[in-house]
């Protein structure tokens, strides 16, 4: 019987959301929680990959039991009150076994959030910039990114992909004041993808390279010629989305 299970987590204290030999991630706090209480050993496979220290609003996984569950609300509770508090789970649903949280995915949605001022209850959870950014030219290199697909420029390298192939349906910058927030949804992401367009699209607001010279990195297909990696801290993944058929929320 497989099922997905749908939770959130604050990133600070993991190194991402796989697990590994020598550093703490979602996965394995995940895994050994239900291990614990199912009496069973289960493996999680996630829906994305997020790096150390990056968020998760919403995130998802599936698992396989031999036996169905009686009560999935109840298993719930049980692991909201041993996971620690950064960690949360908020749904468990029952879907057909060929069904993997990975590949029917049909969006991610990710949020880069920067705060313009210095604000106690925002530490770890935004990027603190206090520069002057034209943000009308940061809009107009993101509307780039809906015109190619290939993103190799934005790509952690050596990494195992079959191609770097995106289409990005959504790229937009807020201005909600204090708070600035980038918007990105595709159908997929590469490793590290979102936070190297960030911290080049700030290198256009700072003026640091034009509209032109965006799209130039983009057609380039070379790392070397993109911006820094923004700070984890201000990433966000805050939607993956599926056929209504298959998660009716």
């Amino acid at each position: 019987m497989r099922y997905f299970i749908e939770f959130s987590y604050k990133g600070t204290a993991y190194n991402g959301w796989q697990k590994q030999k020598n550093a703490l991630g979602v996965q394995q706090v995940l895994e050994e929680a239900l291990a614990k209480i199912l009496r069973t050993a289960v493996e999680l496979t996630g829906s994305s990959r997020t790096d150390a220290g990056v968020h998760a609003e919403q995130q998802f996984a599936h698992f396989d039991l031999i036996d169905p569950l009686e009560n999935p609300d109840e298993l719930i509770y049980k692991l909201n009150g041993l996971i620690p508090r950064d960690l949360a789970v908020r749904e468990i649903i029952p879907v057909p076994d060929e069904v993997n949280s990975r590949f029917a995915a049909i969006f991610r949605k990710y949020e880069y959030r920067i705060s313009r001022k210095k604000n106690p209850f925002l530490i770890d959870q935004v990027f603190f910039l206090k520069a002057e950014l034209d943000v009308a030219a940061m809009n107009e290199a993101a509307g780039l990114l809906l015109i190619h697909r290939n993103f190799e420029s934005f790509s952690k390298v050596h990494t195992s992909v079959n191609n770097f192939l995106c289409t990005i349906t959504q790229a937009e910058w807020i201005d909600k004041g204090e708070m600035l927030v980038f918007h990105v949804q595709a159908n997929r992401f590469l490793r590290g993808m979102v936070r190297a367009l960030v911290g080049t699209m700030l290198e256009v607001g700072k003026g640091k390279k034009t509209v032109s010279d965006f799209e130039n990195v983009i057609l380039s297909r070379n790392r070397k010629m993109a911006g820094a990696q923004a700070p984890a801290e201000g990433l966000f993944l805050v939607k993956v989305g599926y056929p209504e058929t298959l998660v009716p929320f």
